[in-house]
């Protein structure tokens, strides 16, 4: 179980997190949801210890997180994938190569950095890219392929790691629709095939309810929804995003991204 306990960061005086608490069960898929803003990126940056909290705890099996450093900490990142919006690949180097990147924790420094991988982790890599259906494209250079390729690359990479919690950050923002499913078919299939906990930062609520099992609403840095996916009724949604009934917005000024929702209609996406 991943266990957060009032976790908050500040930027110089701008706190982005206030005291968050969260229980993560093993093998959950959790869309974290909300305006921009909120504070969804900086959670999941803080579970995979890319930025520090200011205060708060985080653990996971008993192992505390937040205190982790050095070599500790890379084995750290390593059982907690991230997955980034912009994809984080080496566009010169080939998908295979790629992949293997998330063997570094691994392997040692100097033969990852002369391209001495070890038969096992090739086998792995190629493994992983065909449960994607990306193993014939294992040679081409990664800034060749689409933007729905890539993300597969990069889920790819993730799944070598071994991990035991995926984190996305906004996986599908740059994709179009149909590479959107195929990249959120590809985390449930990571899900539900291999068991691993899934917590995947979401703007569009269609994709949280199709996909989810649970939801994490946030706004101002809190946890203000915290439910089953068939809990977020349209006017809780509402409620998430600051959207009154009448389409104005928290100040009462209409904005495009305050329209009303229609009933039934929460599967919009809202950013």
């Amino acid at each position: 179980m991943l266990e957060i306990s009032g976790l908050t960061r500040s930027f110089g005086e701008k706190t982005v997190l206030r005291g968050v608490s969260l229980q993560v069960e093993k093998g959950s898929f959790v869309g974290v949801i909300g305006r921009s803003g909120a504070g969804k990126s900086t959670l999941l940056r803080l579970i995979n210890r890319l930025i520090d909290p200011t205060s708060g705890r985080i653990l996971f099996e008993g192992l505390d997180v937040t205190s982790l450093r050095g070599r500790q900490l890379r084995l750290w990142r390593a059982r907690a994938a991230m997955i980034f919006q912009q994809f984080n690949l080496i566009g010169r180097l080939d998908v295979l190569t790629n992949v293997l990147m998330g063997r570094l924790a691994t392997v040692p420094a100097t033969r990852s950095l002369l391209g001495w991988w070890p038969n096992e982790d090739k086998a792995v890599a190629l493994s992983a890219l065909e449960q994607f259906e990306m193993a014939q494209l294992a040679a081409h250079r990664a800034d060749h392929l689409s933007g729905g390729q890539q993300q597969r690359v990069a889920i790819a990479r993730a799944l070598v790691q071994e991990p035991d919690i995926v984190l996305a950050d906004e996986p599908t923002a740059s994709l179009d629709p149909h590479n959107t499913r195929v990249v959120m078919d590809a985390l449930q299939r990571i899900n539900k095939h291999f068991g691993i906990t899934v917590i995947v930062n979401l703007h569009s609520l269609e994709l949280a309810r199709a996909y989810c099992d649970r939801l994490v609403g946030m706004a101002a840095g809190g946890i203000v929804f915290d439910d089953v996916t068939e809990a977020l009724t349209d006017a809780a949604a509402r409620d998430l995003y600051g959207i009154s009934g009448d389409g104005a917005g928290p100040a009462g000024a209409v904005t495009p991204a305050a329209a009303p929702l229609p009933a039934g209609a929460v599967g919009q996406t809202v950013s």
